[in-house]
């Protein structure tokens, strides 16, 4: 008993300070937002500003239009979930419910592709939007996010889990199969898609390295890579730049917080089964 009390005791106090230390940085980052030039730079650390500096804000945006940033962003994000939820909802139904030659070896390979990085396409997209004459716009941030193997290895679990009998039970009905997919599995399979909704919003709206390469007019940057050009920008004010971030996060933050349940129950279930 005194083992299993100890051993409770170590994992605990693991675990809060694995916490500490992840909660750390976003706690420094809202802090630094609300305090003066002189406060960030001081050693020791001071922790919690004097004076809360709610101006830090309006400075910021001062700096950088964040305000067009934000819209760049929300067009973006709304933009890959969407074509992102369709392509990945007809190639699930694709692979789970269609009777087709080869249709396991196909999806054997499309999740052979999920070990190669992204890094290693870059150059390959990079070039096609090239030639396309994308370069610098918005759609270069959207045409190549617009399907997902891991989302459809998710989705596809699910939808393998469906019993073929409500299947049988609607081609008796008369239903076809656009019809059994949009009012019988998509509804069933309500959780994971709601998961693959949530995922994709937060990957999209944190999208850096992309938009680095192919936004090159301040007009068309997103949030994050705003914030990277803000720190030239801006100078040496690390309140702004803090403030600025902050802004950033903030959204995501409550967005997980609130979400956190539906994604971790939807990764499982989708992963479990099939």
């Amino acid at each position: 008993m005194k083992k299993q009390t100890l051993n409770k005791i170590i994992i605990y106090t693991l675990l809060i300070l694995g916490g500490i230390v992840m909660i750390f940085p976003f706690f420094w980052m809202f802090s630094s937002a609300f305090k003066t030039a002189a406060e960030t730079a001081s050693f020791p650390p001071k922790w919690i500003p004097s004076i809360p500096q709610f101006l830090n804000f309006a400075k910021a945006l001062d700096y950088a239009p964040f305000d067009r940033y934000l819209i760049n962003s929300l067009i973006v994000t709304i933009a890959n979930v969407t074509l992102t939820m369709i392509s990945t909802i007809l190639a699930a139904f694709a692979f789970s419910r269609l009777k087709w030659k080869g249709r396991d070896t196909v999806f054997t390979l499309m999740l052979a592709l999920m070990m190669v990085p992204f890094e290693m396409l870059v150059i390959t997209n990079f070039q096609t939007i090239a030639n396309w004459g994308l370069s610098d716009r918005l759609l270069a941030l959207i045409i190549p996010f617009t399907a997902s193997i891991f989302y459809t290895f998710i989705l596809r679990n699910f939808f393998m889990s469906i019993p073929d009998s409500l299947y049988y039970s609607a081609k008796i009905d008369g239903a076809s199969n656009w019809q059994y997919l949009w009012k019988v599995m998509v509804p069933i399979a309500k959780p994971s898609i709601i998961t693959i909704l949530l995922l994709n919003t937060i990957v999209s709206w944190n999208s850096f390295m992309w938009p680095l390469l192919v936004i090159n007019s301040r007009g068309n940057r997103t949030l994050p890579l705003g914030l990277y050009a803000f720190i030239t920008e801006a100078g040496t004010h690390f309140e702004l730049l803090m403030a600025a971030s902050t802004m950033i996060v903030i959204p995501i933050i409550i967005l997980f917080l609130i979400a956190r349940k539906s994604i971790v129950n939807g990764v499982a279930r989708g992963g479990l089964k099939g």
